[in-house]
C-alpha cells in the first residue's frame, strides 16, 4: 500500500475546489487569443490551460482549436504557420487514405463475403457511429473529424474500445468500489451479481447518454483529455453515477437486472456537477493508502 504524494493531494483539492464556489465562466475567444504571442506561440503552459479547462470548461467558439491541441492534432509548441502547414497535410493524408480505401474496397469484398455488412455492424455495436456523430458536430471538414476521433481514442488510452480498455476500466471499477465502498461492494457481489460488467456502454459511449445537452458530453470529453485531475478520469465519473443509485439500490435490496435499470435511468445529467463529484472521489482516495494497483492506473 502506498500514499500519494503531499503534491497531488493539494492538486486534487484544488481540482475539487471549483465546486465550492460558483464556477469561472469558460475560456472565451478572447481570453483564447490572449494565451498566444504574436507568432502564434502558446505564451501559457500546457499545465495551466488545462486546469482551466478541467475548472471552466471551453466556451464553444474556441473548442475545436483548443481541442485540436488536447488531441495532439496540434503541438502545444507549434506556431501558427506550423499549424497551417499541419492542416494541410492532415487533409492531404487523409483524402490518401480514402482514395486507398477506394481501391481496396473491391478487393476486400471479393475476398470476404458480408464485409460490408460485418463492417457496418462492428462500427455500429461498439458505438462510434455515435461518437463520430459528435465529433461531426462540433468540426467543419471530414478530415478534422477522422483525425480528431483517432486522436482522441489514443489520448483516452482507448478506454472506450472493446477488448482493450473497457474491460480494464471495469475491472478498475470494481477495485475502486471495494476499496472506497466495501458495503456497497459486498451487495455488488452478492445480490447486485453483475450489475458492474453489464456498465460497459457508459464506457464504449464514454458517458454521452448520460447527459441532456451535447455541451455537457463535450465537456466531460475535453476534461478527460486534459488528463486532469488525473489518468483514467472516466472510471472516477462512473464511481461517481453508481453512487447516485447507491441509496436506492440498498435500501430496496436490488438485484443486478433493477441496478442496471437504475443506472439505465441516469440521463439529463449536468457535467459539471458530475465532474465535481468525480474530482471528490479522486480527492478522497489519494488521503488513503492505495493500493498500487489503483496508483499505477490513476497515476
Amino acid at each position: 500500500m502506498t500514499t500519494l504524494s503531499p503534491e497531488n493531494s493539494l492538486s486534487a483539492r484544488q481540482s475539487a475546489s471549483f465546486i465550492l464556489v460558483k464556477r469561472k465562466p469558460p475560456i472565451d475567444k478572447t481570453e483564447w487569443d490572449g494565451f498566444f504571442d504574436e507568432n502564434g506561440h502558446l505564451a501559457k503552459s500546457r499545465d495551466f490551460i488545462c486546469v482551466n479547462i478541467l475548472e471552466r470548461g471551453l466556451h464553444p467558439t474556441v473548442r475545436t482549436e483548443a481541442w485540436k491541441f488536447l488531441t495532439g492534432y496540434y503541438s502545444w509548441q507549434s506556431s501558427q504557420d506550423e499549424r497551417l502547414t499541419v492542416d494541410s497535410t492532415r487533409r492531404k493524408n487523409y483524402e490518401a487514405l480514402c482514395q486507398m480505401y477506394q481501391k481496396i474496397q473491391p478487393l476486400l469484398e471479393n475476398l470476404h463475403r458480408n464485409f460490408i455488412e460485418t463492417r457496418n455492424s462492428i462500427k455500429y455495436q461498439q458505438g462510434f457511429h455515435e461518437m463520430v456523430m459528435i465529433f461531426q458536430l462540433m468540426l467543419e471538414h471530414d478530415h478534422e473529424t477522422f483525425w480528431l476521433f483517432q486522436f482522441f481514442l489514443q489520448k483516452t488510452e482507448h478506454s472506450c474500445v472493446i477488448n482493450i480498455g473497457v474491460g480494464k476500466n471495469l475491472d478498475m471499477l470494481n477495485t475502486l468500489i471495494d476499496f472506497l465502498d466495501p458495503v456497497f461492494a459486498e451487495h455488488l457481489k452478492g445480490k447486485g451479481a453483475g450489475a458492474v460488467p453489464s456498465l460497459f456502454p457508459w464506457f464504449c459511449l464514454c458517458f454521452q447518454r448520460a447527459f441532456k445537452t451535447f455541451d455537457d458530453v463535450w465537456r466531460l470529453w475535453e476534461v478527460l483529455l486534459t488528463g486532469k485531475p488525473c489518468r483514467n478520469f472516466q472510471v472516477l465519473v462512473a464511481y461517481s453515477m453508481l453512487q447516485m443509485v447507491r441509496p436506492q439500490v440498498l435500501q430496496e435490496s436490488m438485484t443486478g437486472d433493477d441496478i442496471l435499470l437504475a443506472c439505465n435511468n441516469l440521463i439529463d445529467l449536468d457535467a459539471d456537477e458530475l465532474i465535481s463529484a468525480a474530482c471528490i472521489v479522486y480527492a478522497e482516495l489519494i488521503q488513503k493508502d492505495v493500493p498500487q494497483s489503483l496508483k499505477d492506473f490513476f497515476l
